[in-house]
């Protein structure tokens, strides 16, 4: 049986990911930077800004990455608006809230810019526990994040289940000791199960508490 679950942000809560590449494609225009379509991919794949940024900028200093990051993020506010949550999430929620399960938030993403869209979608009152990739050193695949949160949850790893749509959180969430549902699309939904995926679903529109003891019982 498990007590609670931890949900990535980008992808899995917010259709994000358009938003998310443009506003890079933005950033590195604006320092002289080109990356094709596919390069830009990496993006997508549950990094740390920070780490995302020495992907594209090389090595930075402390100043550099604080100046860069800041400037990446209003480009990202300024596309914002186009930001929606993830279809069946708000119903889910709500089922899971009824039966009393503890929900969090664990994110790659910065603590400002996910706090920002949280509560731009009055989103924040239904986590107990909300964890960014400011609040940890590793990045996923490392499973520091998952593990920070449900350690603020008070559970133990074995009794969450987390939802992630990138391989390297899939990996992270495995490796955290938790069960995985990924939110993937038909055409991508093969390589989150080869990542370690446990089920995968293209959204919430066909989950429910009892739906999930169905995944378990598997």
């Amino acid at each position: 049986m498990f007590r609670g679950l931890i949900f990535d942000f980008d992808g899995v809560i917010v259709d994000s990911h358009p938003v998310h590449v443009r506003a890079w494609q933005k950033f590195l225009d604006s320092v002289g930077r080109t990356a094709s379509e596919d390069q830009l991919q990496f993006v997508l794949d549950g990094r740390k800004r920070d780490d995302i940024l020495r992907h594209f900028m090389g090595e930075l200093d402390a100043d550099q990455i604080v100046e860069y990051g800041h400037r990446k993020e209003q480009f990202f506010r300024d596309e914002s608006a186009h930001v929606r949550t993830i279809d069946g999430l708000l119903g889910f929620l709500e089922d899971l809230k009824y039966e009393q399960l503890a929900l969090a938030v664990a994110s790659s993403g910065s603590r400002g810019r996910i706090d920002f869209l949280l509560d731009r979608l009055d989103l924040k009152k239904l986590f107990q526990v909300v964890i960014t990739g400011d609040e940890v050193e590793q990045g996923k695949p490392h499973p520091a994040v998952f593990l920070t949160a449900a350690q603020h949850l008070g559970i133990d790893p074995s009794e969450l289940m987390a939802f992630e749509d990138a391989v390297s959180g899939v990996k992270a969430v495995r490796s955290a000791g938790m069960m995985c549902v990924g939110i993937a699309q038909p055409d991508r939904a093969a390589i989150l199960v080869e990542a370690g995926a446990n089920y995968v679903v293209p959204d919430f529109r066909s989950l429910s508490y009892s739906k999930l003891q169905q995944i378990l019982a598997q």
